[in-house]
């Protein structure tokens, strides 16, 4: 099935079983390879192959839909955080940063969506249901920053990286890694690995952890 820009998708599709689950895979991929605007919830319903109408089903809007979308990218997102933030920072900090880049083209047109509409999280919704799934994603990104925050003041408070304003320094290596969601693409020049073996060492020297 070609997206709305003629490009044929490549991903498998969840069980039809599940539709919910296939409607969150396509708009993530719709809104990863086209944009949140410029992707016509009605296409995201041909592709899925239902009605427009049926849609709404399961989703009140597309605009609830993208906050189901960043509530699952914050939540995987902090899962892999705990999983890896674990003994000294200068083993830990390296191992998170690293992991931050090894994602699949479905978790790298995610992480596009993620930095690109997170913005929203901040306007409320009408609908009550748009409302709990706008909350839950501002509050998993609030987590997410706190998170790293706690990290990098921890490994300050052990003498592992130079002393600095913690949230300064959290915005900084947040926003350098996330500049690349705003570039990057699975069919591009560059691939994930050679994207990570310029930024890792970059993102930890911005830190000030020795090399």
């Amino acid at each position: 099935m070609p997206d709305s820009g003629g490009h044929e998708r490549t991903e498998p599709r969840p069980s039809p079983r599940s539709k919910r689950a296939e409607i969150v895979a396509v708009a993530t991929e719709y809104f990863g390879d086209n944009g949140y605007e410029d992707t016509r919830w009605a296409d995201v319903a041909s592709a899925v192959g239902v009605g427009p109408t049926a849609l709404y089903h399961y989703f009140e809007s597309k605009q609830h839909c993208l906050f189901e979308i960043l509530v699952e990218a914050v939540e995987g997102a902090l899962a892999e955080f705990a999983r890896l933030n674990q003994g000294d920072f200068a083993v830990a900090f390296p191992a998170v940063v690293r992991a931050s880049f090894e994602r699949d083209d479905r978790d790298a047109r995610r992480a596009r969506v993620l930095v690109a509409e997170q913005g929203l999280v901040r306007h409320p919704r009408p609908s009550s249901r748009e409302e709990d799934a706008r909350l839950r994603a501002f509050a998993l990104l609030k987590e997410y920053e706190a998170a790293w925050r706690d990290m990098l003041a921890a490994g300050m408070a052990a003498g592992a990286i130079p002393t600095a304003d913690a949230d300064l320094l959290t915005r900084l290596v947040i926003g350098t890694y996330n500049s690349v969601w705003q570039w990057y693409r699975p069919d591009g020049r560059l691939g994930l690995d050679e994207v990570a073996d310029f930024y890792v060492p970059r993102l930890l020297a911005l830190a000030g952890l020795p090399e």
